[in-house]
């Protein structure tokens, strides 16, 4: 019955995946079917570890995450967890190669969330590259499924989609960032005074990782391009309401694509992906 709890587990990394986040869901669900597992997998695993350093409030954060930490490195190691996540997370590791400097990377991003509110530059590429970059590498890995010279073509712009879009989630929650947690991730940026000037700089930066980006998604594997290229969709919509806001605006409220708009995107984008037209 070995079977089941394999399944079993996988279902619930999905079940994670479609309660935390309707976009990613989204493009998951319009991967080959071959892709979906696995990139559910990988989500489950980075959405819980991103829990522990933002959710867990008056527990013991940094035990938790060593121990997770401990838990993920015994289930890779023994290729079996009760934990569900980190089951279906080890065996897409195993098959699909993902290195284990890849996880290291982004587990010391998570860490440095609970001893760092600010972030100078060489800390602040620490942590985009750890906690965004590697999980895009990550599913590269599923997408190229074992074929290393299209993996190594492909590395820098997977690198540069997961950077714009970690930008623009630090841009989308520099409120709550700042009320809840205290934290502002952009070098040399007051979010007391954090100026229009200051947002034309970070939009400018994110701009070139789309722009690098772009020219990788179409390079893709057809079976993986049309999910990410959702994901591309949606990212630059919500880019585009960012820039379209006051630096004020940003720091006063959380800036979002309506899950109505969300669904138009999929529908636009399918079309256009069949017309090829992207």
């Amino acid at each position: 019955m070995l079977s089941l709890y394999n399944q079993v587990c996988r279902e619930c990394s999905k079940l994670i995946t479609n309660r935390y986040s309707t976009s990613f869901s989204m493009g998951i669900r319009v991967f080959d079917k071959k892709y979906q597992m696995p990139i559910y997998a990988v989500y489950g695993f980075v959405r819980f570890a991103d829990e522990i350093v933002d959710t867990f409030h008056g527990y013991e954060k940094g035990e938790l995450l060593t121990r997770f930490r401990k838990d993920t490195y015994t289930a890779i190691e023994e290729k079996i967890s009760l934990n569900p996540v980190l089951h279906s997370f080890q065996e897409v590791v195993h098959e699909y190669g993902i290195e284990r400097e890849l996880i290291d990377a982004f587990l010391d991003s998570m860490e440095m969330d609970l001893y760092h509110d600010r972030y100078h530059d060489s800390l602040y590429k620490k942590y985009i590259y750890g906690s965004a970059e590697v999980v895009g590498l990550m599913c590269l890995r599923v997408f190229t499924e074992g074929d290393t010279e299209q993996y190594e073509r492909l590395k820098e712009p997977a690198c540069s989609l997961g950077s714009a879009f970690q930008k623009i989630n630090f841009l989308r929650d520099m409120k709550s960032d700042f009320d809840e947690r205290g934290r502002v991730y952009f070098p040399g940026v007051d979010f007391v005074r954090f100026t229009n000037e200051d947002k034309i700089a970070i939009e400018a930066d994110i701009k070139k990782d789309f722009d690098d980006a772009y020219q990788g998604i179409i390079k893709l594997p057809t079976g993986a391009r049309l999910g990410v290229m959702l994901a591309y969709v949606y990212y630059t919509k919500l880019f585009a309401k960012i820039k379209k806001a006051t630096a004020a605006r940003v720091k006063q409220e959380r800036i979002r694509v309506p899950d109505g708009r969300k669904f138009t995107l999929l529908m636009s984008t399918a079309v256009r992906h069949r017309l090829n037209l992207l």
